[in-house]
């Protein structure tokens, strides 16, 4: 992996990633201007948990027209883009409407405690192909787009105001993607939010109970029943798991655990990458389209030991389909009490028969 860090006009960071040396004529694009951002944190007494308030981010590019892509390399210097021309694969940069890492000193007072929203939000563009996926890039490319993710949370893992990473993906409009060009996200939390800190208290219950990894007992569970697995390889899983929630939900993780992308070693990640692949071309040729969907990339804080961490990767499908696929209705959003309305036996079976070369 070749990588060359830029800096922005505006001060904001832009770092390149390539399979083969980056050219170090290339400069960094002046796009926009990074202005205050007012985050602040306040606590949610009867969830037990920080929420984050950032309204400077109504003002954040939304839809734009066509044939104008600030995530498309820049052709125009009179117009210039978020991210330079030139032979690069992968582009990270600080988002210009960032949730978090607040720019003002103070934080408001309220009637239940508040804090500064320190940390910070990245953009990172998979591909220079606007009419790309993540998961139709070839293997060697999302091994890249998982090297990116582990290098990014090591950096960001450092920082003082930073106490969890998370890697993520929005893919459609149907879940709030306001830019189509193929791109995730990034967010440096200056908390350990709460399906993450539930998760791992989970994961450490059972290591000190049983002395291994929930996630890896669970997939030695799914390898021996064999009836919700979609891809087997000797270091990674993809899996419908028997828990799952949404139809079509898949999780992808290494057969070893590991607490971060980081700590796997070369072939685990190339392993973890043809996982990762075949499970989204497999989404989107089961539905002959572009299958809606959120990716999450689930690691260990970054404070702290935790042996008992399992690094994987969620992905929930979200298309509106009567019958099809889960609608969120008053269950799963006031009560939080999820409803299957279809059976993981029978998804898997539906992805197991689709072919992906």
């Amino acid at each position: 992996m070749y990588k060359r860090e830029l800096k922005k006009p505006d001060g904001r960071d832009l770092i390149l990633y390539a399979r083969a040396p980056i050219d170090p004529a290339i400069t960094a694009p002046a796009a926009g201007h990074a202005g205050p951002r007012s985050s602040h944190l306040r606590w949610h007494p009867l969830r037990g948990e920080w929420i984050v308030y950032a309204g400077h981010r109504q003002d954040r590019t939304f839809l734009p027209p066509p044939g104008w892509n600030p995530l498309a390399p820049t052709t125009n210097p009179d117009q210039p883009t978020e991210v330079p021309a030139g032979a690069w694969d992968v582009a990270v940069f600080e988002n210009l409407f960032s949730a978090l890492g607040s720019t003002e000193a103070s934080v408001p007072e309220a009637i239940v405690d508040t804090a500064p929203a320190g940390g910070r939000c990245e953009v990172v563009v998979f591909t220079q192909d606007p009419g790309a996926s993540l998961g139709a890039l070839p293997l060697d490319h999302i091994e890249l787009v998982l090297g990116v993710w582990a290098d990014r949370t090591q950096a960001l893992a450092a920082r003082p105001d930073v106490a969890c990473v998370f890697a993520f993906e929005n893919r459609g409009v149907e879940v709030g993607a306001t830019l189509a060009h193929p791109h995730g996200q990034i967010y440096a939390y200056p908390f350990v939010p709460p399906i993450l800190a539930r998760e791992l208290a989970l994961q450490r219950s059972h290591f000190e109970r049983h002395g291994d990894s929930l996630l890896g007992a669970l997939i030695a569970a799914e390898l021996a029943a064999d009836q919700r697995t979609i891809y087997v390889g000797p270091y990674a899983v993809a899996f419908v798991p028997v828990c799952a929630r949404w139809a079509y939900e898949l999780w992808i993780a290494p057969r070893r655990p590991a607490p971060a992308l980081a700590a796997l070693s070369e072939l685990e990640r190339l392993d973890l990458a043809r996982a990762l692949r075949i499970a989204l071309c497999k989404l989107d040729r089961l539905w002959q389209r572009p299958m809606p969907y959120v990716l999450a990339v689930h690691q260990a804080p970054a404070r702290g030991h935790h042996p008992y961490a399992h690094v994987h990767i969620e992905i929930y499908p979200w298309m509106r389909m009567p019958g099809r696929l889960k609608y969120l209705a008053g269950s799963e959003v006031g009560a939080g009490a999820f409803t299957a309305d279809t059976l993981p036996e029978a998804k898997a079976a539906e992805l197991r028969a689709v072919e992906v070369p």
